[in-house]
């Protein structure tokens, strides 16, 4: 019964095996190969109906989404076109018509049914379904532990990617974190360094400069990430991309998190240290980016695809 209720916020109509099917009939066999060995990638995108214009959809920066993915399926040795990924969703979001706020989850995976790990003469496949989604963290900011566990490092998988097997960490940090009585978790690196939290990356603010780790800090190149970089840059705002120690976390003016899922997400608290409750950049991206993926602003109108419903 709690399954069916779940099931009421996802999509109707999944793409699965090239075709569009109703979703609770995209069902893979318990022997598929991705099962096993976390060799998958995916991706995730936002979309909501245009408040403007409410017989079109809008996604944000899909383009970047698509490429991202083809690139993720290149590790996977998949060759997979962000040309077919993009027409793929765009006739998913037809088919779904959604009515409110949703995520959309492209996955590639190797979809043979066998026991040997490998990559090589092995079939792939390809799906996408949706979920209905508001907001995945508290808009009013989450409470961060430091991880006892690491980020891996891109020498031993490739973190340019989002490969699904990777996730086992960020699903580790996560549990520990929120188990121990707070909302997310921030990871270091194998050098002592700030990376990033279990789906996000992560911006500290001190003295009116923005702070991130760089992409050789072992993080996920977040597109979100770097929209909020190139939002900083318009409004005159100084972003330094270098290695964050963590005690900087603690004195920092403000801290956020940036993903697809969480948007800008403020962060409020990490360990035992409170950060400062007025958060006035953290608040002038996040709306600035709100504005830009609600279709009320014409600055970056490039990153919005509208897909008309008629």
């Amino acid at each position: 019964m709690p399954l069916l209720r779940f099931m009421d916020n996802f999509l109707p109509i999944a793409y699965f095996q090239e075709q569009f099917v109703p979703f609770a009939e995209a069902n893979i066999s318990i022997a598929t190969h991705a099962l096993h060995y976390g060799t998958g990638a995916f991706g995730g995108m936002r979309g909501l109906p245009d408040p403007q214009n409410p017989q079109q959809i809008l996604l944000f920066r899909l383009d970047r989404h698509c490429q991202r993915l083809s690139q993720s399926a290149k590790f996977l040795h998949y060759d997979l076109s962000a040309a077919k990924i993009q027409s793929a969703i765009t006739e998913f979001v037809r088919h779904n018509r959604p009515q409110s706020p949703f995520y959309i989850r492209p996955f590639v995976y190797t979809s043979d049914l066998g026991i040997a790990p490998r990559l090589h003469k092995i079939d792939k496949s390809f799906f996408i379904y949706g979920i209905e989604l508001g907001d995945y963290l508290s808009p009013d900011g989450v409470s961060c532990r430091i991880s006892s566990w690491l980020r891996q490092e891109d020498r031993s998988l490739p973190l340019r990617g989002k490969i699904s097997g990777a996730y086992i960490t960020s699903s580790l940090a996560k549990t520990e974190a929120v188990e121990s009585g707070f909302d997310e978790a921030i990871l270091m690196n194998t050098q002592g360094k700030v990376s990033e939290a279990s789906g996000m990356n992560i911006f500290v603010i001190r003295r009116g400069q923005i702070f991130t780790p760089p992409t050789d800090q072992d993080i996920l190149e977040g597109i979100t990430r770097d929209s909020i970089i190139q939002l900083a840059h318009d409004m005159g705002l100084e972003v330094v991309e270098r290695p964050i120690d963590k005690s900087e976390l603690f004195i920092a003016d403000e801290v956020f998190l940036s993903g697809t899922a969480a948007k800008v997400t403020p962060v409020k608290r990490i360990e035992n240290f409170t950060l400062p409750k007025t958060k006035p950049i953290t608040q002038k991206l996040r709306d600035t980016l709100t504005a830009i993926t609600e279709n009320r602003t014409l600055e970056h109108k490039d990153w919005i695809f509208a897909i008309p419903l008629e």
